[in-house]
């Protein structure tokens, strides 16, 4: 085990969607009823995005989480059991989006016993996962989605690996998978003048950059990339396309990959113990390659299969899985002429010099 994570896991990866439909907008207005260009945006996204965002993750072989509101999935009833029945996680993420900070601690719990009611009639278990609507809890709301059992919340920003939070009466543990602004897609691509919200909308390759980075910080420290997006934004064809290459480029890093929360419950052993993780030189190298794979735009996990199929099947034999990908990425460097080997090494040679 390397720092918080089992095996040979570096960092896990949650990629994560709201599919708030038009919920977001008529709880911000209820008079946006009346804006049909605004609500058609809105309904792009459970209508044409998701169904398109579920056969990329397909193509990635990667599990997705869908927090949906439950006007939506009343909306959308097929939509749900699509997301479900293709292997996904179908999360709770209110009825009509309302933030529980803006309700008593009464309609709380009834938002979210009908929220619990709606979507485990159409997928057959109950959701164990919760996502706070605009990401603002209440003072109650820990304690209530361990009343009704809940494993995990995935509201709040007190981390960047998950930690438990208690709740209930007797307390108990639930682990809270945290968010953060920087990794949603809102901020980035939100634009509609009639709901006063002006923007600025990112370019794609901006945002990918922004992430990517974002990406390897999580990596280098070893902790969980999790990021939120929507459909009605992300699933633009563009910005969609963006999105399969930041996946592809999470791919190519050792140790990591796209994840979802386990239906099961998240294992205990993986809320974090906040220990130093002591770096080696191997894990330093890797650091060093990446650097330079991100500049030079190599992401193809082919190329770094190949690489590791050419290893000498005695240096193959002594290598731990960590130590193949990072020999296999600078095989790929010095192929392409990027860097030289005395070049790697000196890389390598100043993160040690700065104690990481």
């Amino acid at each position: 085990m390397a720092g918080i994570w089992p095996d040979d896991i570096r960092c896990v990866a949650l990629i994560t969607f709201d599919v708030d439909g038009i919920t977001s907008w008529l709880n911000r207005n209820p008079d946006f009823i009346n804006y049909p260009s605004l609500l058609s945006m809105a309904e792009y996204g459970p209508s044409v995005a998701t169904p398109r965002i579920l056969d990329m993750l397909d193509a990635q072989g990667i599990p997705g989480s869908f927090y949906i509101p439950g006007y939506v999935a009343e909306t959308h009833p097929d939509l749900v059991r699509e997301i479900a029945g293709r292997g996904h996680e179908v999360a709770h993420h209110g009825y009509i989006h309302e933030p529980p900070a803006t309700m008593t601690p009464d309609k709380e719990e009834e938002v979210l016993i009908k929220g619990i009611g709606i979507l485990g009639e159409l997928t057959g278990e109950a959701p164990v996962g919760y996502r706070s609507p605009s990401w603002e809890l209440s003072p109650v709301s820990l304690d209530l989605l361990a009343k009704h059992n809940f494993q995990y919340d995935s509201s709040l920003m007190g981390d960047d690996a998950p930690y438990f939070v208690q709740g209930g009466d007797p307390p108990r543990n639930l682990v809270e998978l945290p968010i953060h602004w920087l990794l949603d897609d809102a901020p980035h691509f939100a634009y509609a003048p009639s709901a006063n919200r002006l923007g600025p909308m990112r370019n794609p390759d901006e945002v990918f950059e922004s992430w990517a980075a974002e990406f390897r910080g999580i990596y280098r420290y070893g902790r969980c990339f999790n990021l939120t997006m929507h459909p009605q934004y992300i699933g633009r064809p563009g910005r969609l396309l963006m999105l399969e290459r930041l996946i592809e480029y999470i791919k190519t890093f050792p140790g990591s990959g796209p994840a979802a929360h386990d239906r099961g419950g998240w294992p205990d052993d993986t809320a974090i113990d906040r220990s130093e993780h002591e770096y080696t030189d191997w894990e330093r190298r890797v650091d060093a390659v990446h650097q330079v794979l991100g500049q030079q735009g190599i992401r193809t996990t082919d190329e770094m299969r190949r690489a590791i199929e050419s290893l000498p099947p005695e240096l193959y034999e002594a290598l731990s899985y960590y130590e193949k990908w990072t020999a296999a990425l600078e095989i790929l460097l010095i192929e392409k002429g990027i860097l030289t080997a005395d070049e790697i090494d000196a890389k390598t040679a100043v993160l040690r010099e700065q104690g990481l």
